[in-house]
C-alpha cells in the first residue's frame, strides 16, 4: 500500500492509486480487504463534466464468505477541493453503486462534487435493486445491507482521500433519502463519532415494521372478499379529500397545508365517500365470513363502483390509515407503524400506490399489487421465511409464530429506530430532515412520531440543538402536487461550520405542472398559511403557523 504522503490531488497522478490494497486492518468492521479497481483523472473538459477535474475512482471491499458479493463503491475527488467529505445513500433495495456525480435529492441545481465535496457511494453489497431482494436468503449481505456497508464504505474511502490528499477531511457528511434516509439515522446511531452532520429524508426508519404494513394491506385488499379498491375510487378519495381540505389553510392552490384541521373534517370525507346501499352495508359484515369459507368476492354495486365505497373497501384504507399494532415487540420497544395521511391529501394511484389489478399476481409488481404490498411480500419471502415459495397471504402478522424472532432481530439489523443519539448530540453532530406529509412510501406518521421520542428523551431544547424537521405538504414520495427543490447541503455545512442553525426555508416547486413557485419549508410542527393577499406562488404571500 502507498505511504501516507501521497501529494494533494493538483499533484496526483490519477492512475497511481489503481490495484492499491487496503489491508482489512484499514476497516472498522470485518472485510476482507479492499481492492481499487480503477482510478482515473477526469479531466474538466470531458463532455458533461462541471466538477472540474477530478479523481474517479471505483473498488470494491471485500466479503468474508465467497458466497456473499462484493461491495462496489465509487469515490470523487475533486482538484479544488472544500476540505469536506460527503457520502451518499441508496434507495429501496440498493443494489445499484451511488456515483456521487450527480446532483443531491431536492437540490437538482447544486452538484456536491462540482462544489469543491469529496464525494461516494456503494451498492450496499449486492447487484440488482429489485423488489424480489433475493439477496435476503444471503445473513452476510443482510447485515451489509442493514448497516455494515456504510461502515465498511466510510473507512475505505476516509483511507484513500488521506492518500490523495494528504490529510483527512475537515468534516465528513452523510445524505440520503428513504433507504438512504434511514442510513442517514442508522450512522447517528451506530457510528456516531464518523460524522459531523446528516441529511436524512423521508426515512425508511421502520423498515421491518413497513413490510409488515404492507403485508396487512395485501391481506385487506387480496385476502378479504371485496377489499379491493380500484384507482378510480382511490382518486375519488383524493378528490373528495381535496374539496374539502384544500382551503383549509387559505389557499385554493391544490395542496392541503393544514393536515391537523383536515383530519379533524375526515368523518365528513369519509361519509361522502361511503355507499349507501344495503349491499354495501352487507358486504361489510360478511367480508370475514366469507374470507373463511372460501366465498368468491362481494363486489360494490355496478351503478356505484367507480363513484363510492363499500364498508369493506373503505376498511382497506382504514387499515393504511391506522397503521399496524402488534401484540409483541420488535427491536427498540417498536410495537407497531404509524399509519399514512389516506384522507388528508394523499394520492394512491401512482406508480408507488395500491395497484391497478384487482387479483393478486404469483409475482406482485408495483403497477399491479401496489408498492407496500409488494414489497412487503419479497421482504416476508426472502428475508423472514427464506422460503421464495411462501404465500404472504398466509402470514399472520400479528402472531408470527417460529417467525417471531426472525422479524425482531432483522428490525434491529435493518431498522434505526434507536433513540439514543446521545453521542452524536454531545459531539455537536447535526440532522436535517424533509419528508413530504402526503408520502404514500414512508409514513410521515412514523418520522414525526421518531422525532417526539427523541423530544421525550432528550428535550425539546436539547432536539432543537441538532436536529430540524420539514414536513412539506403536498410532497410524496418523490412526487405530488409539489415537490420541493431547496438547498439542503448548504444549510447543514453552515449549521455544523458556522453555527448558522436553518430556520424557516424557502423551497421551489419542481412539479411539471407549477414548476416554479415557490413556499416557505416551515420547521415541524408548523405549515404554511396564506396571509390572503399577495401572489399564491411566491413564499412571501405566507407564513408559518400552528393554526
Amino acid at each position: 500500500m502507498p505511504a501516507a504522503s501521497v501529494p494533494p490531488a493538483s499533484k496526483l497522478h490519477c492512475s497511481t492509486l489503481t490495484n492499491i490494497t487496503l489491508p482489512p486492518k484499514a476497516i472498522g468492521l470485518p472485510t476482507n480487504g479492499v481492492h481499487v479497481d480503477s482510478a482515473t483523472l477526469i479531466p474538466a473538459s470531458a463532455a458533461g463534466n462541471e466538477a472540474g477535474d477530478y479523481c474517479r475512482i471505483t473498488g470494491s471491499i471485500k466479503a468474508l464468505k465467497s458466497a456473499t458479493p462484493d461491495i462496489r463503491f465509487d469515490l470523487n475527488l475533486p482538484r479544488n477541493w472544500n476540505g469536506r467529505a460527503l457520502q451518499l445513500g441508496g434507495g429501496g433495495y440498493n443494489g445499484v453503486v451511488v456515483s456521487g456525480l450527480g446532483t443531491m435529492p431536492f437540490s437538482p441545481e447544486h452538484a456536491p462534487l462540482a462544489q469543491g465535496y469529496a464525494t461516494f457511494g456503494d451498492d450496499s453489497g449486492h447487484v440488482g435493486n429489485s423488489s424480489l431482494a433475493v439477496f435476503g436468503l444471503i445473513d452476510e449481505a443482510v447485515i451489509n445491507f442493514g448497516y455494515a456497508h456504510l461502515k465498511k464504505t466510510h473507512d475505505a474511502a476516509l483511507v484513500l482521500i488521506r492518500l490523495a490528499y494528504g490529510r483527512g477531511p475537515d468534516k465528513m457528511y452523510f445524505a440520503g433519502g428513504s433507504t438512504g434516509g434511514r442510513e442517514g439515522y442508522t450512522v447517528m446511531q451506530r457510528y456516531p463519532d464518523d460524522y459531523d452532520g446528516v441529511i436524512a429524508d423521508s426515512p425508511a426508519l421502520n423498515f421491518t415494521g413497513v413490510r409488515l404494513v404492507g403485508i396487512k394491506i395485501g391481506e385487506a385488499e387480496y385476502a378479504t372478499p371485496g377489499g379491493y379498491v380500484p384507482p378510480t375510487l382511490l382518486e375519488r378519495v383524493y378528490e373528495r379529500s381535496m374539496a374539502i381540505c384544500d382551503r383549509l389553510d387559505g389557499a385554493a392552490d391544490g395542496i392541503v397545508s393544514d393536515v391537523p384541521a383536515c383530519r379533524k373534517r375526515e368523518a365528513e370525507i369519509i361519509d361522502a365517500l361511503r355507499c349507501r346501499s344495503a349491499a354495501s352495508a352487507g358486504a361489510g359484515k360478511t367480508s370475514r365470513s366469507a374470507r373463511s369459507n372460501g366465498s368468491p368476492a362481494i363486489a360494490p354495486q355496478t351503478e356505484q363502483e367507480d363513484k363510492c365505497l363499500t364498508n369493506t373497501q373503505l376498511a382497506t384504507l382504514f387499515a393504511l390509515r391506522d397503521g399496524l399494532t402488534l401484540p409483541y415487540h420488535l427491536a427498540w420497544d417498536v410495537t407497531g407503524y404509524h399509519g399514512y395521511n389516506v384522507f388528508q391529501g394523499t394520492r394512491l394511484t401512482g406508480g408507488l400506490g395500491l395497484g391497478r389489478d384487482a387479483s393478486r399476481e404469483q409475482s406482485p409488481t408495483f403497477a399491479a399489487n401496489g408498492y407496500l404490498f409488494t414489497q412487503g411480500d419479497g421482504y416476508l419471502r426472502y428475508f423472514v421465511t427464506q422460503d421464495a415459495a411462501y404465500d404472504s397471504l398466509t402470514f399472520d402478522v400479528l402472531h408470527p409464530g417460529r417467525y417471531q424472532s426472525q422479524l425482531v432481530e432483522l428490525s434491529e439489523t435493518i431498522g434505526a429506530m434507536n433513540t439514543d443519539l446521545s453521542r452524536y448530540i454531545a459531539r455537536g453532530g447535526k440532522v436535517i430532515t424533509l419528508q413530504g406529509l402526503a408520502d404514500e412510501v414512508i409514513s410521515p406518521n412514523q418520522t414525526i412520531a421518531y422525532r417526539d421520542a427523541l423530544v421525550a428523551r432528550f428535550g425539546q431544547a436539547s432536539v432543537d440543538s441538532f436536529m430540524r424537521l420539514y414536513m412539506v405538504p403536498g410532497y410524496q414520495h418523490g412526487s405530488g402536487v409539489f415537490v420541493p427543490s431547496v438547498d439542503l447541503l448548504t444549510a447543514l455545512d453552515d449549521w455544523v461550520t458556522h453555527g448558522v442553525a436553518p430556520e424557516t426555508l424557502t423551497a421551489t416547486d419542481i412539479s411539471a405542472a407549477t414548476n416554479g413557485r415557490t413556499r416557505p419549508l416551515c420547521r415541524y410542527p408548523l405549515f404554511p398559511r396564506y396571509t390572503g393577499k399577495g401572489d399564491m406562488n411566491r413564499a412571501s404571500s405566507f407564513i408559518c403557523s400552528s393554526t
